[in-house]
């Protein structure tokens, strides 16, 4: 690896030695706490990586494009080392748990989908995890001892969901496929009423000054847990 890349060299052994324990509690430092879906990204970022035989140095040279917004893509982040931050994750919102890795020098990739039946394979194999699922993920109504088991439970399941065979988790499709652009780099203005920057693209003029979403009580595009939308002034 170069020596640009080192900040990787821990998670890129982990990949190549197939740790996935220790993937799993790199994924939990960044997630917050443990899951079944952490860890299908956690294998899904390890399969990908191995398939595509290239370290990720953070310069978009491996490119990640998810098609969802929860838990599965901070194991994909996590292990791939794509992130909103160094523009290599890209956000399909399509709502499937799914994951197409990119080796952008070749179009190598690979595109991983969590089995449609998995969440009721997972309740099925789990029988006491769906009831408190419903309780404290559904309708956030359960007691602490309820939170507080269920979370045991979870963890429990995402540990052990780590062991399971991945063809019972996932398809798996190997592909050919280009990369994204890379992420242009903008000019940035200063909004006259503010007097924060603000990137040239996402300014509009008034009175002839560039000024900023915000200040212009324009509507903006939010990534939240509903997904992407447009609304709310700036």
């Amino acid at each position: 690896m170069h020596e640009f890349g080192e900040a990787r060299k821990a998670i890129e052994a982990m990949i190549r030695s197939d740790n996935l324990e220790g993937l799993l509690q790199h994924a939990q430092a960044l997630h917050g706490h443990l899951c079944p879906m952490v860890t299908l990204g956690v294998k899904a970022g390890h399969y990908a990586m191995k398939y595509l035989e290239d370290p990720n140095t953070g310069m978009e040279e491996i490119v990640a494009v998810v098609e969802c917004n929860n838990c599965f893509t901070d194991g994909i982040q996590a292990v791939t080392g794509c992130t909103f931050g160094n523009n290599a994750l890209i956000f399909k919102d399509l709502g499937k748990t799914a994951v197409t890795v990119i080796r952008r020098r070749d179009g190598r990739a690979v595109r991983l989908v969590v089995r449609p039946d998995f969440r009721e394979y997972l309740f099925d194999k789990y029988p006491a995890a769906g009831p408190l699922f419903d309780k404290v993920v559904i309708h956030r109504q359960a007691t602490p001892e309820e939170e507080h088991r269920f979370q045991h439970i979870w963890e429990a399941m995402a540990r052990r969901e780590l062991r399971a065979p991945l063809d019972s988790q996932m398809q798996v499709t190997p592909l050919t496929q280009a990369a994204p652009e890379y992420a242009r780099i903008f000019q940035t203005v200063i909004c006259h009423r503010c007097g924060e920057g603000v990137m040239a693209p996402r300014s509009i003029e008034v009175d002839g000054r560039p000024t900023c979403l915000t200040c212009a009580g324009r509507p903006v595009h939010m990534l939240t847990g509903q997904g992407i939308s447009c609304g709310g002034a700036g």
